[in-house]
Formats: C-alpha cells, sequence, structure tokens
C-alpha cells in the first residue's frame, strides 16, 4: 500500500462515490492542485494556562494546539476532508464528512474524506479512545464547513459585484438570487483561495432545519461498499514491494526475558531468511515490546513455522509466580479490609450499624481480553535515518513517539500511516506492535517488514481488561429506603502500565462509575484497597465503568428484592429526584471523562430517563412464561446516560436471550445509524463478557489462547433481538456525550438480574459459564 492508495465508498443513490486516501500533508496540497481553497479552521483559543482544559482543550500531545482538521476544495469541484481519528467500525470517516458537508452545502457524490498521518503536531491529539471524536469536534467540524461556504459566496459575490447578502451557496452552487446565476464551487475555489479565513464569529452556521445529512441517518457508511466487498485495506493488508514477514516469540511471562535459544532447525527451514532478539523494556514497559525472538522469512507460513522450531529458555523474572486463583481470593480478602477513604458523605458507619436491615454482598470479574477481529498488524520501512509505519492504530502519535524513543529519532522522521482498524476496543493504542516492526526492519538494513500478530499472540499477549473485586454494603430503613452504603473496589490500574506498583486505581479510573455514583442516598463511603499488577493492564471498551456498573447495578437489584420492592422502581428510588450533580464537588469525582463540569454536570434526570425509556419500550411488568425474567440497569459513562433491560429464559441449566432493550441518551446524534450500530454491538459485546469472557494464568502465563479457550458470543448465544431506543436531544447546541462506550457497563448486570428474576438464583462471579447448571 502506498499513499496513493485510493478506497472507495458506497455511494448514495445514482451518485458517483466519494474516495478515502491516506496522505501526507505535502501529498495533499499537491494532489488538490494549484488554485486549490485550503482551509484549516482550529478549536477555539487556548484557556489561559492557569485556567482549567476540558474537552479537545484538555487533551494531551505534549503543549501543542488543539485539533485542526483540514477542508479542501479542487478546481473540479471535488471537497476533500482530513480525518484525523481511526476508523474502526465506529463510522468517524462518514461522521467527520457529513457534518462538514452539510454546514458547507456539499453535494455528497462529490466529497471526499483523507486520513491524516501521525507525523504532523498541527493535528492536536490523534488518538482515537474515550468515545470523544465527535463529542470533542462537532461545533469545530461546523464551523470549518460554514467558514468555507461563507469564503465560497464572498468569492461568487465579488465576481459578479454584487452584496454577498444577495447570494447563497446551495448544493455544491453558489446562486445569485435577483437572476438565479449559479456557479459550482469548482469554479469558485481559486478566487476563494485568495479570500482571508473569515472570523469565527461572524460566520453563520445553519439552522439545524436545514440539515441535509446531520442527524437524518440516511447517509451510508463512506467505508461501507469496500468492507462488504472485500476491498478495504486494513493492517494486515499493507504491503510494500521486497517487503519481508515476522512473527514474534515473545516472552510470556510480563517482565521477563530470553536466556537462551536455539535457532538452528528455524533458520533451515525454507523461507526463512534471519532471526532476530528484540529485548524487552524494563518494568512498566508502557507501549514497548516484550521482549522476544523474532522469526522474518519471506511469508508468513514460513515465519510461522520457524518460530515453531525455535527453541527459547525465558528468564520469567518477577511475576512468574502470579496465579488467577491465588490473586483472585488475594483480592476477595482484600476488599473486606478498610481501605484508602476516595468518597466519604455523612456517616456511613453510624448508618450500617444503626439500619432496620443490613445487606452485604461481593461481586468479582476477571480478567478480559480485547480479541478485535483484526490481531494487531504493522508494516515499517526504516531507512536513511526516517521510519515510515502502515498499521491499524488508534494512537499514530503514540506510535511516533515509541519509535522515535526506541531507535533514537527525531519525531518528525517518523511516520505512521493509519489504515481502517478491525476492530480496536482500546487495545490498538497500545503501540507495541509498531515498534516491533520498526526494530526489525531496521535489523534488515532497511527492508521493509511487517509483523504478524496470531489469535494466539493476540489473546496471550495482550494489555488486559483488568480484574476487579467488588464488595458493597447497604443498611435500609423500616420502609425499605437505603439509608447507608459502603462500596470496596479493588483492581489493578492501568499507570501499572507506566508507574512502578500504583497500588490503587487512578482518578480517572475511580471516577468511572465508583466515586461518582449519583444514588441520593445520605451516608455514602467508597475505599479503594491496594491491588498489585502481574501482567499488562490496558484500556479496554468502557473500562472500569463495566466492574463498578456491575457490582452497583447488581446490588440495587438486590436492595429491591430485600426491600420487597419492584426493581425499575426502586432503582428510580436510589437515582431520587431529578438534580443535577457537580461531578467534581458532589461525587468527589476529579475527571468527569475530561469535560467541564458545568457543561457536562451528572444530570440524573437524565438517568431517569433513560430508565423509564426502557422500561416502556420493553414492556416492564408484563407477565412471563415460568423461568423467564427481566432485569434493568443503568449508567452513566463518557458523559451520555444509558438503560438496559435483558430478558431471559432459562431451561434445564441453559440459558437464552430472547431480547435486549437499550434505551441511550447522549445528547444531539449526528449519525443516528451508527448510534444505534453502537448500541447492538455493546449488546453483544456485554453479554460476552457476562457469559464468557475470562483470561486466567497460572505460572505467569496466561492459561488462554484462542477463541477456543477464551470465547465470544455465538450466535446460538446471542440476544434474538435487539432494541434501541434513543432519547432526542433538546437542541443542537446541547452537548454531545460519547457513543462508542456507554452503552457497554448495563448489560451484564441487566443480564445476571434478568437471571435471578427467572430462577431466584443470584451470579455474582463474572462469567457465568455453567453456574446455572449447578444446583
Amino acid at each position: 500500500m502506498n499513499s496513493n492508495h485510493y478506497l472507495k465508498r458506497q455511494p448514495l443513490a445514482k451518485r458517483q462515490p466519494p474516495a478515502i486516501l491516506n496522505v501526507s500533508r505535502r501529498g495533499f496540497l499537491k494532489g488538490v492542485g494549484a488554485g486549490a481553497l485550503v482551509l484549516s479552521v482550529g478549536l477555539p483559543s487556548r484557556a489561559r494556562a492557569d485556567e482549567p482544559k476540558y474537552a479537545g482543550e484538555g487533551m494531551g500531545n505534549g503543549l501543542r494546539d488543539d485539533p485542526k482538521l483540514f477542508v479542501a476544495v479542487g478546481a473540479d469541484g471535488i471537497v476533500t476532508i482530513t480525518n484525523i481519528r481511526a476508523e474502526m467500525g465506529q463510522g468517524i470517516r462518514t461522521g467527520i464528512a457529513i457534518v462538514i458537508a452539510d454546514e458547507l452545502e456539499a453535494d455528497w457524490s462529490k466529497v471526499k474524506v483523507v486520513q491524516a498521518v501521525g507525523n504532523e503536531p498541527k493535528y492536536g491529539n490523534q488518538d482515537t479512545d474515550g468515545s470523544r471524536s465527535t463529542r470533542h469536534h462537532f461545533k469545530a467540524w461546523r464551523h470549518m464547513g460554514a467558514s468555507v461556504r461563507t469564503m465560497l459566496e464572498q468569492a461568487a459575490a465579488k465576481q459578479w459585484g454584487v452584496p454577498a447578502s444577495q447570494v447563497h451557496a446551495k448544493n455544491h452552487e453558489v446562486v445569485h438570487a435577483p437572476t438565479s446565476r449559479k456557479l459550482g464551487y469548482g469554479q469558485l475555489a481559486t478566487a476563494a483561495s485568495a479570500m482571508s479565513v473569515p472570523d469565527k464569529g461572524s460566520v453563520k452556521l445553519k439552522d439545524p432545519s436545514q440539515f441535509r445529512y446531520i442527524g437524518t441517518g440516511k447517509v451510508p457508511l463512506i467505508d461501507g461498499m469496500d468492507i462488504t466487498m472485500g476491498k478495504a485495506v486494513y493492517g494486515q493488508d499493507a504491503k510494500l514491494d521486497g517487503m519481508l514477514f515476522a512473527v514474534i516469540a515473545r516472552a510470556p511471562v510480563h517482565g521477563g526475558s530470553i536466556a537462551s535459544y536455539d535457532a538452528a532447525a528455524t533458520l533451515k527451514f525454507p523461507g526463512v531468511v534471519k532471526v532476530v532478539t528484540i529485548d524487552p523494556a524494563p518494568i512498566p514497559g508502557a507501549y514497548q515490546p516484550k521482549g522476544g525472538v523474532a522469526v522474518i522469512a519471506k511469508n508468513t507460513w514460513a515465519a510461522m513455522k520457524g518460530r515453531q522450531l525455535l527453541k527459547v529458555t525465558w528468564n520469567d523474572g518477577p511475576n512468574a509466580s502470579y496465579n488467577s486463583d491465588a490473586y483472585q481470593k488475594g483480592l476477595e480478602a482484600a476488599v473486606k479490609e478498610p481501605g484508602k477513604v476516595v468518597r466519604n458523605n455523612g456517616d456511613a458507619t453510624a448508618a450500617l450499624a444503626g439500619a432496620a436491615k443490613k445487606v452485604t454482598a461481593d461481586y468479582y470479574i476477571p480478567l478480559l481480553a480485547h480479541v478485535p477481529m483484526e490481531p494487531p498488524a504493522a508494516l515499517a520501512r526504516v531507512a536513511d535515518g526516517k521510519a515510515e509505519i502502515w498499521a491499524c492504530v488508534q494512537g499514530p502519535q503514540a506510535g511516533v513517539d515509541n519509535v522515535a524513543q526506541r531507535l533514537g529519532l527525531k519525531p518528525e522522521n517518523v511516520t505512521v500511516h493509519q489504515t481502517l482498524l478491525g476492530g480496536g476496543f482500546g487495545r490498538k493504542s497500545k503501540v507495541d506492535f509498531i515498534v516491533e516492526a520498526a526494530l526489525l526492519s531496521k535489523a534488515m538494513e532497511g527492508t521493509p517488514v511487517k509483523v504478524v500478530w496470531t489469535r494466539e499472540d493476540d489473546v496471550q499477549h495482550d494489555y488486559y481488561h483488568a480484574v476487579s473485586a467488588e464488595h458493597i454494603e447497604a443498611g435500609l430503613d423500616g420502609s425499605g429506603k437505603v439509608v447507608g452504603w459502603l462500596h470496596r473496589s479493588a483492581a489493578p490500574s492501568i499507570f501499572s502500565i507506566f508507574m512502578p506498583d500504583p497500588k490503587h486505581e487512578q482518578p480517572l479510573e475511580l471516577g468511572m462509575g465508583l466515586v461518582d455514583m449519583p444514588f441520593a442516598i445520605p451516608n455514602v463511603r467508597v475505599e479503594n484497597p491496594e491491588a498489585a499488577a502481574h501482567t499488562r493492564i490496558g484500556w479496554f471498551r468502557s473500562v472500569y465503568n463495566v466492574p463498578h456498573a456491575f457490582a452497583i447495578q447488581s446490588f440495587a437489584a438486590e436492595l429491591a428484592h430485600a426491600a420487597g420492592k419492584d426493581p425499575k422502581d426502586f432503582l428510580l428510588e436510589l437515582v431520587g429526584p431529578a438534580r443535577q450533580l457537580n461531578n467534581h464537588t458532589d461525587l468527589a469525582d476529579s475527571w468527569n471523562y475530561g469535560e467541564d463540569p458545568a457543561k457536562y454536570p451528572y444530570d440524573t434526570a437524565r438517568l431517569r430517563g433513560v430508565i423509564e425509556a426502557v422500561a416502556k419500550g420493553a414492556n416492564w411488568g408484563q407477565k412471563l412464561p415460568q423461568g423467564e425474567g427481566m432485569g434493568i440497569a443503568a449508567h452513566r459513562s463518557f458523559a451520555t446516560y444509558t438503560a438496559a433491560v435483558v430478558r431471559v429464559a432459562v431451561k434445564d441449566g441453559k440459558l437464552t436471550i430472547p431480547r435486549v432493550d437499550v434505551a441511550i441518551d447522549c445528547g444531539p446524534q449526528v449519525n443516528p445509524d451508527r448510534v444505534r450500530a453502537q448500541m447492538e454491538g455493546s449488546a453483544i459485546m456485554g453479554v460476552a463478557i457476562a457469559t464468557l469472557g475470562e483470561i486466567t494464568f497460572k505460572d505467569g502465563r496466561a492459561v488462554q489462547d484462542n477463541f477456543d479457550s477464551f470465547q465470544v458470543t455465538r450466535l446460538n448465544g446471542a440476544p434474538r433481538e435487539v432494541h434501541v431506543h434513543m432519547i432526542p436531544a433538546k437542541n443542537w447546541d446541547q452537548p454531545l456525550g460519547g457513543a462508542g462506550e456507554p452503552g457497554l457497563p448495563p448489560i451484564a448486570p441487566a443480564l445476571c438480574n434478568a437471571i435471578f428474576a427467572a430462577t431466584g438464583k443470584r451470579i455474582r462471579t463474572l462469567p457465568i459459564r455453567d453456574q446455572l447448571k449447578r444446583a
């Protein structure tokens, strides 16, 4: 694959398809040609140094400007939009085009999207995570499109010698209203390029009633046709002339290294070219590779067979004794004892002691692997002091920084091209696989090398979602009202890959549904006992919201049962009246997903709204056959509110899921079709986590190695129906929430609550697996 490789996308009916292109800035300018209108518009100017920085301004990529996206109109009328986020199925390439093209009044068939490369500081942060790409950039995108439209209108008015107020853009043309004269965008591109970029305050945005693409849900995915037809280019598809292939035998234990190896048989295998060792970075390791022995060959088969013939002896290092069973017992013991206090309202100890009834429960979620459909892959060419990489990566700038650091290059001499990602879920934010490819190309004196991860590599050398133990106690008064709440949560921190032994969850992890629990309970105490990490821990879809929501929402249903109340009604009672809570002051949450608490308070009216909407959509309270039940759960994450109702049937210990309903309030929905798809995908992934997902360790090594041992939901285990209920925004000025991750947290607790409703059996330890078959 090279920088001129086009990816065609699905057209609207009877229109020619725009295209996707991976280009450099220099190539972009060359491609649109002389006289093209090139516009750079950023987010609002950086806040003063002494003021907090939120949203896009608070994102880190050194001390750099906010993200800047580029819009170009060529002499041929083609509008080219540069995308700075990774496309991994969430539809961001389509989303950015929808917004800019709509404000620009562009003809959709004349729009194409190019993918920014990861070596240009002007783009600002390019990491795709946290469900924030559209959330952070929506207004900036609108201003970009409107600014280009304004410049084209000004150019036409000047050419006709008429007031700008008499002209308006409509469907890729500028029209003079009194005379009906028209000029196409291509005809105006050269003149518009000489115009000054208008001040953002003077640019008039469309009235939402005029939107043609935004919010309609009628625009197909830009990449849809090529993905369907197998033409889309992913990391595994990247190609360069003369490239070699590599697979790596990696240290099986975190922190391990090579003691010795014998590659004699490997080097005799046909197609094997060379065997290269990779030195491990010392713990904590961050995004640098594990140590290992790489087999470089002329094809993947030879590389894989050569790896099988390697004889490697490992020094297992400090985590050689890590065993999941013992670790689980230690974690569960830790949450039975007092821990670091991270939230304290009122006097929970006294409230619990004086309660009419006390309820206690313990919950456990194991380590989880990401297992995206496409395992990590990276192709690198390192020569003449420069590195160029093609990879399915969520964080291209992290790739630039880590390759530069490891190879001793200047960051400006490292370029990362983002391909499509066959799923990511946070795994591909970690760029160890990119560094591996760069190291091996350097070892081959500039020959391009593609590192291929097998599924076994992916499962056994992941940055796993953290294991977690949760202990909750609550006291009820005589009327069944909760008067005291104690929650202890223990999990190894993601920051263990960046700092030695952080011991406790960090503020952003605590702020994922733990200290920001919104229940109207007068006495709340939250504690965080110590938990060490013995393997690599990393971001996972919805991150620590998963265990926190599982415990809290499961416990809410247990309290409803103890109080003799309907679970939905009791959950609403816990949430309390409609009110806006400041996460920083009211809920001990210093993070709030990086958002300004004044703009993004915890709005319990919205949480109540999704609970009521999903209950109505699922026909909560209906009479069900014996052996069937419904469960409900709700959660706020990534500035979005979601709720789920899961309906289950259990017969002879076998679980089926006839239906899942999900309600979401994410504010304005730029592309409702993608929001709906994210909720549907979350329902299936949530079922997989609850029923099957588990990574265990023995002697420091991951036990599972493929889909036979780390299972994901198949068709026969998936929900038969998923219904999504989307709450409309108040208006288009309402702040946007995230969509990629918030649908996941309520699924597992709603499922387990449904199982109790159907069978009377509580599930507090995940995965469920065969627990329903036990007496």
